[in-house]
């Protein structure tokens, strides 16, 4: 076995394949390693070579070799060596850990606010993490029994995936803020404080939990490769077993950080306008159509269509398009530029009224206007004192509406959440049917034997566990070395217990804060997020693409819970049963973060009982600060969130479609309904991927197994709400990076394009956090930046100078 695993070792070997991570990367056709060696202009024959021209053809050979597989990453771009001697517990782990958890929790839940939601970067923890660490161990005394403690040796790789692994579990927005924020805009207030610290707590461990009991599925085998880890993994081992190399990309990452750092100024706060320049908007300035088609500067302004975006922190948030794999990129160009045509025909063919109310809208209008326009929708005047739907009181007010393009999202969104289940099926059965073993009649008859619930004596011993796990060709060389040298397995009921004791306190919370959802809907909603997380949490992990399951969710609670709204909030089901925003969505997301993050440790060879501990810590500290500054951001900037509009600073995009809609679904989404259509939708999904994979078993031409029906339908509704002048800008850079520089240049590829990315996240996120406090009202007072031509009144234009839509407006 060493020398299998020597084989896989390649020290000098930092590559990032160019075809991208995709559900088919094993089937990309590319050229051979032996092709690329021929284009070099010093290839010869080894026969007139002396040894040192052979080692250098050699190396040169494997920096432009091309990377196909998910197993050609993990052999040659991470390094398949581990040192079991490297020591992560210090008191350097420990306080930067928990202060970049801090940092990243608040940050995150200040970007959960903005008009585009946007990503704390994991690279950028990553980044700074390590030049903290190498500070305090330049500092710190070594010396002594206080050096023993606080400066035991050098810092380390291990030490340093430990801090940015619970950095990165507490930079999530816990979703629990989200449904809190709801309840006091629209529906009446907070419950208890208490009960709300709890329900946020519980519900960002249940999603823990189930990731590490779906680990055989989701992180062990080669082909999880969870993209999204490559810059940190590549990052974490250069910085640590390349010193030299380290400090050239450090002074690499220095510059292009104060760089960003500066020029962020100007777009954030000096020169707005820098966010979305449209060359249409400044030719024609009162023309509605261009606004629509051309304008996305601000908030749920326009599609953005050919709009020039400046602003780093719109560019990358959906993810930094310098590592989103090629082929999720291109999917999700396709599904752009479909969502462009699809919303541009369903408002000016005035479908479902479109025009009678704004282009861009998640809140709801009511069926009279007031002269001009329709109204937003007064929810208080439908609920009783139990905040349940009166029916008379409805009758009086009469059934919402939506606008056009929202419902266009809802539709493509439903159609992609089953296009999921097929797609996964027919492509990837074999990377997920491991999570059904469960089901067999034997693992079913050992669930009612006593003996299954003896975990004291049930533990298999390393050395049986290294049997079975060798023998299986299809996990991952990296956790086949971990377990060679004896790391202690975290025991399965650890992951177990996470899960029993967060759903018990969550049952209580919900219980205590009156939100009229049943405890069967609740267990019910649990026990679902599994399927969820196999299938889901699957396609992320190949594909590095993260569906989401939210509006489907909420449009299907109100057929189990009708007229409940807060029930709704707390229980969505899925695929006509049940689960649950806080519970089951929430879990989803968090589980799928969780589940990447346990895959880099893996890589990193972290043991898995520190990685457990890390975890758990982000989690808990992630949730209590995410909660105190969605307190703060709510009690100042109440009417900014409730606007339709916002600002281009704060907006209410990411609660406003938690509606009471939802809520009386059979009168709005059911056959004869006005918006059917949205329901149908969950049924088309089931078909659309069939005839692709019938193409491609019959002709076997690599366009139709390309092509992945779940990423390019939900790119199909993306531009229904927020900042969109930054999408085009996004896909140019990541195609520049993903297919040009990748091919042509894949030296200067794997040397700077993570760390760029990580600089590029760095410099902006930490302005952002700056200039929250400091002039965008984070602390309670805002001080806005003088009108100038850089800077526009956006009561008479957008800040692309677009013509401001009345009816967004209004």
């Amino acid at each position: 076995m060493t020398s299998e695993i020597e084989s896989g070792v390649r020290e000098n070997s930092r590559i990032t394949p160019p075809n991208g991570i995709g559900v088919h990367a094993e089937d990309t056709k590319a050229r051979s390693s032996s092709e690329s060696i021929r284009e070099l202009p010093s290839y010869q024959s080894s026969d007139s070579l002396s040894l040192e021209e052979r080692t250098t053809r050699d190396y040169v050979a494997e920096e432009h070799k091309i990377v196909e597989t998910a197993e050609d990453i993990v052999h040659q771009v991470l390094s398949v060596e581990d040192d079991h001697t490297l020591n992560p517990w210090t008191f350097r782990m420990l306080s930067l850990g928990l202060g970049l958890s801090i940092f990243a929790s608040v940050l995150q839940e200040i970007f959960y606010f903005k008009p585009q939601t946007i990503f704390v970067s994991s690279v950028f923890l990553c980044v700074i993490a390590y030049v903290l660490g190498e500070t305090m161990a330049k500092i710190l005394p070594s010396k002594g029994v206080i050096g023993s403690y606080l400066n035991p040796h050098p810092f380390n790789m291990k030490e340093h995936a430990a801090i940015t692994l619970m950095a990165s579990a507490a930079g999530q927005a816990a979703l629990s803020t989200e449904v809190l924020a709801a309840q006091e805009l629209w529906y009446g207030g907070y419950p208890s404080k208490t009960l709300g610290v709890f329900i946020t707590l519980s519900s960002q461990l249940i999603g823990y939990g189930i990731a590490g009991l779906l680990r055989e599925v989701l992180v062990y085998p080669t082909r999880m490769l969870w993209p999204s880890n490559l810059p940190v993994s590549t990052l974490l081992e250069s910085l640590h077993k390349d010193k030299i190399g380290a400090r050239q990309k450090m002074k690499f990452f220095y510059i292009m950080f104060i760089a960003i750092f500066v020029w962020e100024l100007f777009p954030e706060y000096l020169f707005p306008v820098l966010e979305g320049v449209s060359i249409f908007c400044l030719a024609n300035q009162k023309n509605i159509v261009f606004t629509n088609l051309f304008g996305g500067a601000s908030g749920n302004e326009g599609l953005g269509f050919l709009s020039l975006c400046f602003d780093w922190q719109y560019i990358a948030s959906l993810g930094s398009p310098l590592w989103l794999p090629l082929e999720t990129l291109a999917n999700a160009f396709v599904g752009y530029i479909g969502c462009i045509a699809l919303f541009i025909g369903l408002y000016y063919g005035n479908l479902w009224r479109a025009q009678d109310f704004p282009f861009l809208a998640q809140v709801l209008f009511t069926g009279e206007s007031n002269g001009t326009f329709y109204d937003v929708y007064n929810q208080s005047l439908i609920l009783n004192s139990k905040m349940e739907i009166d029916p008379a009181l409805l009758d009086a007010q009469g059934l919402p509406h939506f606008s056009a393009t929202y419902i266009g999202f809802l539709i493509t969104s439903n159609m992609g959440f089953t296009a999921t289940f097929i797609h996964m099926l027919l492509w990837n059965f074999d990377d997920i049917k491991a999570g059904w073993t469960w089901a067999k009649l034997s693992n079913l008859r050992k669930m009612f034997e006593l003996r299954t619930y003896k975990f004291w004596q049930n533990q298999e011993s390393p050395e049986d566990r290294l049997a079975r796990k060798e023998a299986d060709p299809s996990l991952d060389p990296h956790y086949k070395l971990m377990l060679r040298n004896l790391y202690p397995e975290t025991p399965l009921w650890w992951w177990g217990a996470v899960v029993v004791i967060s759903w018990a306190v969550g049952l209580g919370c919900l219980y205590g804060m009156d939100s009229t959802l049943p405890w069967w809907g609740f267990l019910l909603s649990t026990a679902l997020t599994f399927i969820f997380v196999l299938f889901f949490g699957a396609q992320m992990g190949i594909t590095g693409f993260g569906f989401n399951l939210q509006p489907m969710c909420q449009m299907l609670a109100g057929y189990m819970f009708k007229g409940r709204p807060l029930a709704n909030m707390v229980t969505l089901p899925p695929s006509m049963l049940i689960t649950s925003l806080c519970f089951s969505y929430n879990a989803l997301m968090q589980a799928q973060v969780l589940a990447s993050d346990l895959k880099l440790a893996q890589f990193m060879h972290l043991a898995p009982k520190t990685t457990f501990f890390c975890q758990i810590c982000g989690c808990l500290v992630g949730a209590l600060f995410n909660y105190v500054m969605m307190i703060s951001i709510v009690d100042n900037q109440a009417p900014i969130l409730k606007s339709i509009q916002g600002s281009n600073i704060w907006s209410g995009q990411s609660v406003q479609h938690l509606a009471i809609a939802w809520s009386m679904p059979a009168e709005l989404f059911s056959i004869g309904g006005k918006y059917e259509w949205v329901t149908i939708s969950l049924l088309v999904g089931v078909i659309v991927p069939i005839p692709f994979w019938l193409a491609y078993r019959y002709t076997k031409r690599p366009f139709f197994k390309y092509m992945n029906l779940s990423i390019i339908l939900w790119y199909m509704g993306l531009l229904c709400v927020g900042i969109n002048a930054s999408i085009t800008m996004s896909f140019i850079i990541g195609f520049f990076s993903q297919w040009y520089l990748r091919r042509r240049y894949p030296e200067l590829f794997v040397k700077y394009n993570y760390t760029a990315s990580a600089a590029l996240d760095g410099g902006t996120q930490v302005l952002v956090f700056i200039l929250t406090f400091a002039v965008f009202g984070g602390n309670g007072k805002s001080r806005p930046f003088p009108t100038w031509a850089g800077n526009p009144d956006t009561t008479k234009h957008n800040l692309d100078y677009c013509m401001v839509n009345p009816a967004t407006s209004s």
